[in-house]
């Protein structure tokens, strides 16, 4: 039986040439986006979406991530050397996703144009691979791992303090930088029951209520009512137990041209009883 993953694969195949970012074409957004785990490579739809979006703008000279799964502070850069072995970051999955790799080319000129964006603050560089709430999203969207990749640690969880960090990254998405924020409207983990497990029952309401809160926050450009989520979220906590799969949002924002503009969901819906909630903020 074919992988879903594989007959993935044949489709970017039959994809055509994608036309790489130029000066020309401005800056690239910035994108929120729900990343998933090893089972993202078992879902079609899903993967379809992740790539028509990769699809829908340039493509990029250099990705910088953040992601849900590399909390540290002071701020660390991942390795800038080519094909660095993944982080596994995750348990309990078939065997072949701990051999699955995505080997991307050296990143050292995006290392040091993080470096300088970022200059003033202290950032530890590392020999760290990327963890899978950066390379499995990216292996979906841009399966050729040709792009040099960086990916930035989280330092923190105040959304104030992100929103800042995101506007120096904005100066990068002139440079034909996707600078992304990772990881997931909704994740409730302990919350879930079996059946939104196998997809045998609807999204629990605390996953629903926190997606409509946040889409309508979106849709409002009211950037002090996410900011306020723990307070104000419907859903909580249940929707995030713990804050680090929202909190990248903020990095997100900030590195928009304006984080109060209005915008919707480019990809919705639940998986596993979660919301993939997911934008682009220009």
């Amino acid at each position: 039986m074919t992988h879903p993953f594989d007959t993935h694969l044949a489709r970017v195949a039959q994809a055509g040439e994608h036309a790489v970012w130029t000066p020309a074409d401005g800056a690239l957004p910035a994108l929120f986006l729900s990343h998933g785990a090893p089972p993202l490579f078992e879902t079609p739809d899903w993967m379809e979406q992740l790539f028509t979006w990769a699809r829908s703008m340039p493509r990029p000279k250099a990705v910088l991530i953040v992601s849900a799964h590399w909390e540290e502070a002071p701020l660390a850069i991942s390795s800038a050397q080519a094909a660095v072995t993944p982080v596994y970051d995750f348990g309990g999955f078939d065997p072949m996703y701990y051999r699955m790799r995505y080997d991307t080319p050296e990143a050292h000129d995006l290392a040091g144009r993080v470096l300088k964006t970022l200059s003033g603050e202290h950032i530890h560089e590392t020999g760290r691979g990327l963890d899978h709430g950066a390379w499995v999203p990216l292996k979906v969207m841009y399966p050729e791992a040709d792009i040099p990749v960086i990916q930035l640690s989280l330092p923190t969880g105040d959304p104030a303090s992100l929103l800042e960090l995101g506007a120096k990254l904005r100066r990068l998405r002139e440079e034909g930088v996707l600078v992304i924020g990772s990881g997931f409207t909704t994740h409730g983990l302990p919350f879930l029951t079996r059946e939104n497990m196998t997809g045998q029952a609807a999204a629990p309401g605390w996953s629903v209520q926190f997606d409509a809160w946040a889409r309508e926050a979106l849709k409002r450009g009211d950037v002090d009512e996410l900011a306020a989520y723990r307070a104000k979220a419907p859903g909580m906590p249940y929707a995030h137990p713990t804050v680090e799969h929202f909190t990248p949002l903020f990095v997100t924002l900030g590195a928009s041209s304006d984080p109060e503009a209005k915008r919707d969901f480019t990809i919705d819906g639940f998986w596993m009883g979660l919301s993939k909630g997911s934008f682009t903020a220009a």
